[in-house]
Order: structure tokens, then sequence, then C-alpha cells
């Protein structure tokens, strides 16, 4: 059977995309390995109508409510491969079985690579944290760590202040310029320099010269990397930027290459599941308006 759109990742944005196109009753396969970039995370903020809901309930009943639209088939496995052109697009899955669609809807997602700290993937979700707007209100404006990985850290020291009292740790990955030590003072920013030899109890902050501060939270910038290899296959045009690679698309979340859409955080390097399902929702609709008004 020839579907008519496979999407590639089953959490939010493609089961956002799924929804679209199942309302449209399209012959939909979604692929799915089952690693949302969030399941490290207890709770899910911001997200409206589900503030505060644990991820997987989220994406267990939207699996649930799809699963009422009978043109939706569901394959639990990863993308190994994929190929093809407009019209004729060919996956594997697992390395063994195949299948053919008009369309293809990618929404894998990304990996996030930390910065190498004694004791910081373990927490990471827990007590680490890359978005302040996801997890700084339940800080309670207690006091906030910011661990330096990119350039990129200029801007959470100087967002951090309004959740907590911010502590700045450059940890020899960056250092602020004349103008924006200024800002960080003039923000109430603590900077520290000294190195950092690991994390401790729940998100405690040991230098290398044995002091110990303890916080209520770190966040940091991870380098956020797309597993698929073989999206270069595909044709879509990648952009890199400070948080890494991502798929350039349009307004309508078309790639470059014709008939091949993207969502999620592969697309837009956001981490937010507001604007994954929204992004989501575009690509299932314009795959589905690529099938009926081709060019």
């Amino acid at each position: 059977m020839k579907f008519d759109v496979i999407i590639i990742g089953g959490s939010y944005a493609g089961l956002s995309a799924a929804l679209q196109l199942g309302r449209a009753r399209k012959n939909v396969l979604v692929v799915d390995a089952s690693e949302r970039r969030n399941r490290f995370a207890s709770h899910s903020q911001g997200f409206l109508g589900q503030d505060g809901k644990a991820p997987g309930e989220i994406v267990a009943e939207a699996r649930r409510q799809i699963a009422r639209y009978a043109t939706i088939e569901w394959a639990k496995g990863r993308v190994t491969d994929a190929e093809g052109a407009f019209g004729d697009f060919v996956i594997e899955i697992d390395g063994r079985r195949r299948e053919s669609a008009a369309r293809l809807i990618l929404a894998m997602g990304v990996t996030d690579e930390l910065p190498d700290i004694i004791g910081l993937k373990e927490r990471w979700g827990s007590s680490v944290f890359h978005c302040p707007y996801c997890h700084g209100y339940e800080l309670n404006q207690q006091k906030i760590g910011v661990i330096a990985a990119s350039p990129l850290a200029i801007h959470h020291a100087l967002m951090l202040p309004d959740w907590g009292e911010t502590t700045f740790f450059t940890n020899g990955a960056f250092v602020p310029d004349e103008d924006q030590a200024a800002l960080l003072s003039a923000r109430r920013v603590r900077v520290e320099k000294d190195r950092i030899a690991e994390i401790a109890g729940h998100a405690d902050v040991v230098l290398a010269d044995g002091r110990h501060i303890a916080l209520a939270g770190l966040f940091t910038q991870p380098k956020l990397r797309i597993a698929a290899h073989w999206v270069g296959k595909l044709g879509c045009a990648m952009e890199e930027g400070p948080m890494g690679a991502s798929i350039v698309t349009d307004a309508m979340k078309q790639t470059s290459a014709r008939g091949i859409f993207a969502c999620g955080d592969v697309a837009r390097p956001a981490g937010s599941v507001a604007l994954a399902v929204g992004d989501g929702a575009m690509a299932g609709a314009a795959a589905h308006r690529s099938i009926l008004f081709p060019e």
C-alpha cells in the first residue's frame, strides 16, 4: 500500500500533523521510535489547556484521540533510511520494513548534546533545564544558576533574573565583553569565572576550588543534533545556528525539497510543546493541500 503521507516522528509535532490529515481522511503512516525529547521532564508547562501535565500523559491522550481516525496507521520503530522525490518517497524502518508515500513530514525531533560536566546529564529535565519559560516559574524565585556552553549563555543570564537570583557560571566557555558585563551588573547577575568540577545534590555547583554553591535549578544551552543521517539524502536545505543545525522551511512548513514538510524541534530550535503542536498542524494541513493542488 502506498500512503498519502508518511510522518516520521510521533511526538507532539508529528501527532498534530497526523490529526489534521486524519480529519482530511488521508491514508497516513506515523513512524515513531518512542524517544520524546522531553521524556526526562516530569511536567510540561506553558502549553495552553495542558499546563503542568505530565508529558507522557499528553502524548498518550493524543494517541488515544488519533486512534479514532481509521485512515491513520502507527509503526513503532526507527526510520533508518529515506529516499525518493515528489510523489514517490520510500522509507526503511529498522533496516527491514519499507513503506512508500506521496508526501513526507519530518517530525523526528533532535538530540540534546549537553556540556561535559560530571553530574549534569543525570539531572537533565529534573533540575537542569534549557527553557526559562518551561521551567523558571516552578523555581519560585529561588537561587538559579546559568552554565555557559555557547554564546547564547548571555541571553540566558540576562533573562533569568525575572525568575530568581541568578549566578552566571562562565566555566571557560564564554567571556562577557565590557558591554555585556555592564548589562549583567544592571540585572544584578553574579558572575562566577571559576571552572565547574561537578554538579551534586539537587542542583548544587561544586567549583574547582572546592566551593559549593547550592541552587534551586540550573540552565544551560545544549547543542541540538539531528540524529537521522539520511536527512541529507532528501535534499532539504539546512541552516546552522547557535544551537545547532535545523531544517529550513517556509511559513507553511514546506522544506526546499518538493513534497517534504518539516515541523517540531527539527525545524524550529525552540523546545516548546506549544510551538511544536502549532507547527505540526500547519505541516499536516499544508501536506494535504499539496496533494489536492500539486504545483
